[in-house]
């Protein structure tokens, strides 16, 4: 079986400079909806063993953990913030499934 990624360099631009510019514009608040774009694009361009991945998070399911992620860095002084890479991406491999 073949695993391959056929994202180009362009596409990846795109969608970085598109995903800036709603976390910009919107201070912020549409992160959630960014990192949604961000991981979907990447996983409609990796197919591992011949299946292609599929990303099913969304940014409004994703805003609730952030808000609560959030709150709990200010409560606990920044040490929570310590878990938030694991959470985040804990939360993005629990959303991305292999196409049947």
């Amino acid at each position: 079986m073949e695993s391959k990624f056929s994202g180009g360099l362009l596409g990846l631009i795109g969608i970085s400079i598109l995903s800036s510019f709603l976390i910009v514009f919107t201070l912020g608040i549409g992160t959630p909806w960014a990192v949604c774009m961000v991981h979907r694009w990447y996983t409609k361009h990796t197919v591992i063993d011949g299946r292609q991945l599929t990303f099913t998070g969304t940014g409004g399911a994703l805003f609730g953990k952030f808000i609560k992620w959030w709150l709990l860095t200010i409560i606990t002084l920044g040490i929570f913030g310590l878990w938030l890479g694991l959470r985040m991406k804990a939360w993005v491999v629990s959303h991305t499934h292999v196409a049947n």
